[in-house]
């Protein structure tokens, strides 16, 4: 299970590589998407505070209606500092929640480790988009990439998962080819 201390420790890994970078352009494209680098911070920080707001409420059939988003003229330290509150303000909810707690999410009902496992999902590899799009790569903890493998993509075949964690996790999730299997288009 995903804990609130591996969805620290994956916030603590987008901190470490983007933050000496704050001061690169953050305009450029994310990676692969379609979002500037600012904006995908935003996103971050607005799935990361949703998903809180999914284990506060408890909704079974629909997200909680709100959107978060950071400031129209924040800068990219600010944005960043943004997706680091919404990591936090998860972590702390996954933290009190109820281990009964269950919400809302499209690929089923979801308790604290499940949010934080899918957090850990957007950081990770959002801020690998944020990186690319800005010249540099992420380097998270291989054995929290295990970890998260296995709690969202356990389908991931055995030849994948039982190599680089982080290389089978940017496979799972379209981001990256891996020989022998087809580059994934949907997670």
């Amino acid at each position: 299970m995903i804990t609130a201390e591996d969805l620290d420790q994956a916030v603590s890994s987008m901190s470490g590589a983007l933050q000496p970078v704050t001061g690169r352009d953050w305009s450029a494209t994310a990676g692969p998407l379609e979002w500037d680098c600012w904006h995908t911070a935003e996103h971050i920080g607005d799935c990361l505070l949703s998903y809180a707001g999914q284990l506060v409420a408890e909704p079974t059939d629909r997200y909680v209606r709100f959107l978060t988003s950071a400031d129209e003229g924040a800068s990219a330290a600010e944005v960043l500092e943004f997706a680091n509150a919404g990591g936090k303000i998860l972590a702390a909810t996954v933290r009190t929640a109820s281990p009964g707690a269950r919400a809302f999410h499209p690929t089923g009902l979801a308790g604290p480790g499940d949010f934080a496992a899918l957090g850990c999902v957007e950081v990770l590899l959002h801020s690998q988009d944020i990186a690319r799009g800005l010249g540099i790569d992420l380097d998270p903890p291989r054995e929290l990439c295990a970890r998260v493998l296995a709690a969202r993509f356990p389908q991931t075949p055995a030849d994948v998962a039982g190599g680089d964690a982080w290389t089978a996790l940017q496979w799972a999730t379209g981001r990256t080819a891996v020989p022998g299997h087809p580059r994934r288009t949907r997670w």
